[in-house]
């Protein structure tokens, strides 16, 4: 494999000693200060100095992706050699319930991307293209024009094709993968073959790709995370933009041997968004100011999409939500035959008129009621002073907390109905017969099912809450009058109090 240097640097005129990438996510030009953030924030290195030291080491990130790496084999071996029966393996419980209740309901609404801080999937082939565990690899002086400060790669580090820097792999991906979703909840096999792909397509990509590229536009579990994130109350931000505009070494995008330059692309002393920052903590450890840091903020602080790719992310994250609601909550067993066909003997001509309805749902039907409706919504408040792409999403941006809080009701029963499997593949991981920590033969007990229902409504509610705040803020970015804001607002808030009572008439019956 060939050598080279930070393989996101190109020159560019701008009055600075050091490169700056001709592609950056988070700004196109460096030298103006990000736009003011709303509401509180608080900082947490300075409020809790352990944790910045923690998070500056060299070590920090290793270290916290190595149990994980661990667990995620372990995992593997039990889905080849343990159980075949989806409740007694680890691999289907952990994965399926426990870390996704985990993922959905906690590290997302309040660490942000923390799982892409620890995921396996880069491990290997980041290894392989920093050429290190641990301390980043220096450029030479001089060579190829470069100066001290700009870090070294190995690989072939090819530029990621322009055409598919979005998100809309990730939205095929997902969408993909959930068309089997009955396929990998039930057969740990096949929950091996769909993760050990998923780092196997990273190493590769790794190796022929510069930087994350995997992470960035290829992993399914990135695409969502990368919307939800949005709601986080917490995030990777620069303390004072005066001081990153002063700043001529630009070792946050560049690299020093502090800290490797941003894997994800991004200028992070420009950040206005948590979508494509994975808390790799580079930045804060590369900072020659000491000017990056990690905030507390108000839910849903980021209220931007960019692009269509991240509209339809939302739109396939809602249906997916819904789909699952139908098929796996509720009393209607044709959906789960559909869904798992080849043990329920329907057919595949009927899986796959199942397969078309569900890629239908989030494609294509719930956008055009969607766009209906932002239609009417144009008509009835008059003269727009923005053109249709950028109201659209604009408008798109409250099925951000919906469709998390939607992700969360769904979730809370996974847990609380089948949270004892979790006690019983602690002890026996393998469906060998141990009995590691004397649970193993813990009986199948859901905790409060009667519940659920009035948990559920009680979530959705609150979606609603947030989503209709949401919208009329939105609004009022695209109309000043407070008349034409509220005529263009209605028609969206009947949408979205639409979609959260079909949610609640699912719960409730």
């Amino acid at each position: 494999m060939s050598e080279a240097i930070n393989p996101n640097l190109t020159p560019q005129s701008v009055p600075s000693p050091v490169p700056i990438p001709a592609v950056v996510r988070s700004a196109p030009t460096p030298l103006t200060p990000p736009p003011a953030r709303e509401g509180w924030r608080i900082d947490l290195l300075k409020m809790f100095p352990l944790l910045k030291w923690v998070v500056k080491q060299r070590w920090f990130q290793f270290v916290v992706i190595l149990p994980n790496l661990f667990l995620f084999l372990v995992f593997l071996a039990a889905g080849i050699w343990g159980t075949p029966v989806g409740n007694r393996n680890i691999l289907i419980v952990f994965v399926w319930i426990f870390w996704w209740f985990l993922l959905i309901s906690a590290m997302v609404p309040f660490l942000s991307r923390i799982w892409c801080t620890v995921c396996p999937f880069p491990f290997f082939g980041e290894w392989i293209q920093r050429g290190s565990l641990t301390t980043p690899k220096m450029a030479t002086p001089g060579a190829k024009g470069t100066k001290i400060g700009i870090n070294r790669y190995f690989g072939l580090n090819l530029r990621w094709p322009k055409a598919l820097s979005n998100i809309w792999m990730q939205n095929i991906g997902f969408l993909g993968l959930c068309t089997f979703s009955a396929f990998y909840l039930t057969r740990p096999i096949v929950s091996v073959i769909v993760l050990g792909s998923l780092i196997v397509v990273a190493t590769v990509l790794h190796v022929i790709y510069r930087q994350r590229a995997f992470c960035n536009y290829v992993c399914p579990v990135s695409g969502f995370l990368s919307l939800y994130a949005m709601s986080s109350m917490t995030e990777v931000r620069s303390k004072d933009a005066d001081v990153c505009l002063k700043c001529h070494d630009k070792s946050c995008l560049v690299g020093s041997e502090r800290g490797w330059g941003c894997p994800w692309f991004n200028f992070p002393s420009k950040m206005e968004r948590n979508n494509y920052c994975g808390m790799c903590m580079e930045c804060i450890k590369s900072c020659p100011h000491d000017n990056m840091t990690v905030n507390l903020r108000p839910f849903a602080a980021d209220t931007k999409l960019k692009g269509y790719d991240e509209a339809w992310k939302a739109f396939i994250m809602l249906a997916l939500a819904l789909a699952y609601s139908v098929i796996y909550l509720g009393p209607w067993a044709f959906f789960k035959n559909l869904a798992n066909y080849t043990e329920s003997g329907v057919g595949l001509p009927a899986f796959i008129g199942y397969a078309l309805a569900l890629w239908a749902l989030p494609m294509v039907i719930i956008p055009s009621i969607f766009s209906a409706f932002h239609w009417i919504a144009r008509k009835v408040a008059g003269a727009e002073p923005k053109p249709w792409k950028e109201s659209f999403l604009l408008m798109a941006y409250p099925l951000v907390p919906l469709g998390l809080l939607a992700w969360i009701a769904f979730s809370v029963p996974l847990i609380f109905i089948n949270g004892s499997y979790i006690l019983v593949t602690m002890s026996d991981p393998f469906g060998w017969g141990w009995d590691l920590f004397h649970t193993a033969h813990t009986a199948w007990s859901p905790v409060v099912p009667q519940l659920m229902p009035t948990i559920q409504v009680f979530i959705m509610a609150l979606g609603l809450i947030l989503t209709l705040k949401s919208t009329f803020k939105q609004a009022g970015k695209v109309y000043e009058d407070a008349k034409a804001k509220v005529r263009f607002a209605a028609p969206m808030a009947i949408f979205y109090t639409a979609i959260v009572l079909l949610f609640i008439q699912l719960y409730v019956n």
